[in-house]
């Protein structure tokens, strides 16, 4: 029996179907992993693929493809060096055209001496949130052990570790160290959740456990990394950097009580502002900015275009923006009316030369005007007979605004940022095919006071990776002035809506937590405005279903996380 084993655990980021560029990530994974004396190195769950899959894996040539990569990878273990353990997909019957619902499995393949050892297959199907595996995956049995080079490794696959019963079958079948490879959403406090559960997974077997974690940026995921390992008196000897790639070694030693790993790489998260309204704020802003760069990246965007109003929206987005992909590919419009302000303009000009990005102005008056020539024979001067209008006129600006940015896209290329905060999006209060126009929006799971939050925070902090300046990058005066569509003369958010802390408060009820318009009231909040903000709420859903898509920092992101009817007449107890 081997008394000590070097096991590398292998953060990357793959790109969804790029099966040839994930092989090159893992060999050169591989290859950093060999100069450090690993004897093993543990990737993520489908890391060949990327993850989640989707309905891509129900295609025979992209199993075949995954197939023949992994084929290829466990050819290179035939050098001596490492073996590897990588996720993919597989099946009973690769002959069998086409594969039909559960009849994939989401495996961890074993690879060494030049060939695929075995594989252990997911048993634990998740099928909640964003996950619908039992769509497209089939459950594995209930796993025993695999002996690599003489250590009975334990193999879990994400959700595998989420209840007891997979670990506890491999404790009672000999494994000697519990390891899981996972692709394991960020949200917020998540990172503490997880280790929780590995303590709970420790505590139960009296096993350690690895923890491999993919990193990046899929669609609305971010995969934040942040792997770990716990020995089996729940001390922590490892823990890698969140949001980043990395390959460290863990140093496994056999002693009179089982396996123990020395100290080694730890890194923190969310060291900065302790204490305070802002603390805990750098996580969630790398989430955005990973999020935000791997969709631009990955979808090979050059840059993108954004409407800088000088508000607090726009402004927080820009300045993502140009922490994620740098100053030079992010392109700021400002799109007055003749209601735009002085002050937005002066601000959106100073939040630009702080970022160091660049500012065209296109005025909308011309269109608003030409709309207004095109629409009054039919509405017989509806502008003119009711004053400055109504919400018809004021969407006309918005559409304008979202009109011109998809023209610049058009031309540049750049993909249009969208800039709504959760909040808005929740209530209705963005115009489709107006504001809400655009391919990606950072800030579709940030509700407004968080918004608030994460603007004072950026203002004090520069964050890890991020390709933007130093020190303030939003104009005081934007994080303090009252909130604006600015549609209309002297108008303002709170003329709509109450108080933003009022109503994200109602909103985090109603959206995470499900909870009563009675419990909600009890909390302290008017019966009649809960009513009137979950009215809004339901109302808006079909506006929802059009939105782009955006970065998920919370449990319950607008999506496939939260899936409501449009058609919906339930008005709940009278």
């Amino acid at each position: 029996m081997a008394d000590r084993l070097k096991i590398a655990l292998a953060q990357i980021n793959p790109t969804m179907g790029d099966i040839a560029g994930n092989l090159e990530r893992l060999r050169a994974a591989r290859k950093e992993a060999a100069a450090k004396g690993a004897d093993l190195v543990v990737a993520s769950e489908m890391v060949i693929t990327g993850y989640p899959t989707e309905d891509l894996v129900l295609k025979p040539m992209f199993l075949d493809a995954a197939e023949d990569a992994i084929a290829e990878l466990a050819k290179d273990t035939a050098d001596g060096g490492p073996g590897m353990i990588v996720g993919g997909p597989s099946r009973p019957d690769p002959e069998a055209r086409p594969p039909l619902f559960g009849k994939v499995f989401n495996s961890a393949y074993v690879l060494d001496a030049g060939e695929i050892v075995t594989l252990r297959s997911k048993y634990d199907l998740p099928n909640y949130g964003v996950f619908d595996e039992k769509r497209v995956f089939g459950a594995g049995p209930l796993p025993g052990p695999v002996n690599y080079r003489g250590v009975r490794l334990g193999l879990m696959v994400c959700e595998d570790m989420w209840t007891s019963e997979v670990s506890e079958c491999l404790e009672e079948s000999g494994a000697e160290i519990l390891m899981v490879i996972n692709g394991s959403p960020y949200e917020a406090n998540k990172t503490e959740e997880r280790i929780q559960l590995a303590v709970s997974r420790v505590s139960e077997t009296g096993l350690p456990i690895i923890y491999v974690n993919q990193v990046g940026g899929q669609d609305e995921l971010v995969f934040d990394g942040a792997s770990f390992a716990l020995n089996s008196d729940n001390s922590m000897p490892i823990h890698l950097p969140a949001f980043a790639e990395a390959v460290a070694v863990s140093d496994w030693q056999r002693g009179d009580e089982g396996w123990r790993c020395e100290e080694g790489l730890r890194e923190a998260p969310d060291s900065s502002l302790d204490g305070g309204p802002d603390a805990g704020m750098e996580p969630v802003y790398r989430a955005l900015m990973l999020g935000l760069r791997d969709y631009v990246q990955k979808n090979r965007f050059p840059g993108i275009i954004l409407g800088l109003s000088g508000g607090i929206d726009s402004a927080l987005s820009a300045a993502i923006a140009v922490d994620a992909l740098g100053p030079e590919r992010v392109h700021c419009v400002m799109m007055p009316s003749p209601y735009t302000s002085q002050e937005s303009l002066d601000d959106a000009a100073e939040a630009a030369d702080l970022m160091g990005i660049k500012l065209d102005s296109v005025s909308i008056e011309p269109a608003m005007q030409a709309f207004g020539e095109m629409l009054t024979p039919m509405l017989n001067g509806f502008a003119a007979a009711n004053g400055a209008g109504d919400t018809t006129e004021e969407n006309i600006q918005a559409r304008s605004r979202g009109l011109t940015l998809m023209a610049i896209s058009n031309k540049l290329g750049y993909m249009v940022l969208s800039t709504g905060n959760k909040s808005e999006v929740s209530v209705g209060y963005a115009t489709l095919y107006g504001d809400m126009v655009g391919g990606y929006n950072v800030l579709k799971d940030v509700y407004k006071t968080l918004v608030f939050s994460l603007s004072r925070w950026r203002n004090q902090v520069l964050p890890p990776d991020a390709l933007g300046p130093a020190g303030r990058v939003i104009p005081e005066r934007i994080i303090t002035k009252p909130p604006s569509a600015e549609l209309k003369p002297d108008q303002k958010d709170e003329d709509s809506l109450p108080p933003y802390d009022v109503l994200d408060e109602i909103l985090k009820a109603l959206i995470e937590d499900e909870a009563s318009i009675d419990g909600i009231v009890a909390r302290g909040h008017d019966r009649d405005l809960v009513n009137r903000i979950w009215r809004m709420l339901e109302l808006a859903e079909y506006k929802r279903r059009q939105a782009c898509p955006g970065v998920k920092i919370t449990r319950r992101a607008f999506g496939r996380d939260r899936r409501y009817p449009i058609t919906n007449a339930f008005k709940g107890p009278a």
